[in-house]
């Protein structure tokens, strides 16, 4: 089927209320949402995170530069479309923003594969619609919710009604004692019942500060081992994941900014984490992710993406080496998507899993009320 059409939109949806990690302030979260239409009039949905800002610049590469090379083409050549459309970026710029703009054109098309299969996206990959281990994701720096580590002790609670047993909350953004006394929170309020996972977002400068503040946080989890240690360094630093991995006891994991197969395999060469995570919205799409997840596979790697759990509960599924999918409930207005897409198509969860949809392609539909009301121009 040919390509007759594609529409993508840039939307900002703020957070709630002040919110910061270790190296960055958060307000509006930017998303790029982009449709595929073939000549049958069937429509294909995809979508990639901009960051706090960049969903117009996103967005552009959309269309300016990917799209032309897309419409009139064949829907079903999606892997040799990648490959034309990467080959295309060589001028422009083969990371950031292009990169994402290319994943969200990939997980649309994937999309309408299955959409026109009338199957699953996790189906149509090989997969099963088995619902997936999954962790509660949050533990952000949030000054009205009072004292640190008497936050995260309520947010983990929280997250323990919604049915999750493991979680994962942040560091890096306080001194290390005072990170150390939320670890030791968290790991009270989780009671033994879980994992307990340590997001820095590249806030340590040096193998040296962040080996120091890793033995930190173990000695403050006590007899609790602490289930990985999430971006120590910055992403380029790639070398010094590999020498913090090997001497630290923590596993070491990491993968959410690099994109395509070839960053992947600096990452895998250099041992540098126990843990990818790669994100389908960021790598490269549905293509360049399942690529990555195999070669990691070959290697004893495990995959627990990050973001996107509408998209990534259907690759997780059709993978062998999947450890978890990261879920974000919408109450906490921080990972915001869901807000954009019809409630019925929200994803489904309970007992410390995700439910992976039973209806064709990503199961999602986005709610143009809400589309409308966060674009931007």
């Amino acid at each position: 089927m040919k390509i007759t059409r594609i529409r993508s939109r840039a939307v900002g949806v703020p957070v709630d209320r002040p919110t910061r990690m270790s190296n960055r302030v958060l307000d509006d979260r930017h998303y790029v949402l982009v449709e595929v239409t073939d000549e049958d009039g069937l429509t294909g949905l995809g979508y990639t995170y901009a960051g706090t800002a960049g969903g117009p610049l996103t967005r552009a590469a959309v269309d300016d530069l990917l799209a032309p090379g897309y419409l009139g083409e064949d829907s079903d050549d999606i892997v040799g479309l990648w490959d034309r459309a990467y080959q295309e970026t060589l001028l422009a710029g083969r990371r950031g923003a292009v990169v994402r703009a290319l994943s969200a054109l990939d997980i649309a098309l994937w999309d309408l594969k299955a959409r026109r299969a009338g199957q699953p996206l996790a189906v149509l990959l090989g997969g099963s619609t088995a619902p997936q281990r999954a962790y509660a994701s949050g533990g952000y720096y949030r000054p009205d919710d009072g004292d640190w580590a008497e936050a995260v002790a309520a947010e983990i609670a929280f997250n323990r009604a919604q049915g999750f047993t493991d979680h994962k909350i942040k560091v890096g953004g306080l001194t290390v004692a005072e990170d150390a006394r939320r670890v030791a929170a968290a790991v009270e309020a989780i009671g033994g019942t879980g994992a307990l996972a340590l997001d820095a977002n590249n806030a340590y400068r040096s193998v040296r500060e962040a080996r120091a503040a890793i033995e930190a946080f173990e000695r403050a989890a006590g007899d609790t081992p602490l289930w990985w240690f999430e971006e120590p360094l910055s992403p380029e630093r790639i070398a010094e994941h590999g020498e913090l991995a090997a001497r630290i006891r923590t596993p070491v994991a990491t993968g959410e900014i690099h994109q395509t197969r070839w960053e992947a395999r600096a990452l895998i060469e250099a041992r540098a984490a126990a843990v990818l995570q790669t994100d389908a919205g960021v790598a490269g799409g549905v293509t360049e992710w399942l690529r990555i997840a195999h070669a990691a596979d070959a290697f004893g790697l495990r995959m627990a993406p990050h973001w996107h759990h509408n998209l990534h509960v259907h690759l997780t599924a059709a993978v062998s080496n999947a450890l978890v999918v990261e879920y974000f409930a919408l109450e906490k207005g921080i990972f915001n998507f869901e807000a954009l897409l019809t409630p019925r198509t929200r994803l489904e969860y309970g007992d410390g899993l995700v439910r992976v949809p039973d209806r064709p392609g990503l199961g999602v539909e986005f709610d143009e009320d809400a589309v409308a009301r966060y674009g931007l121009a």
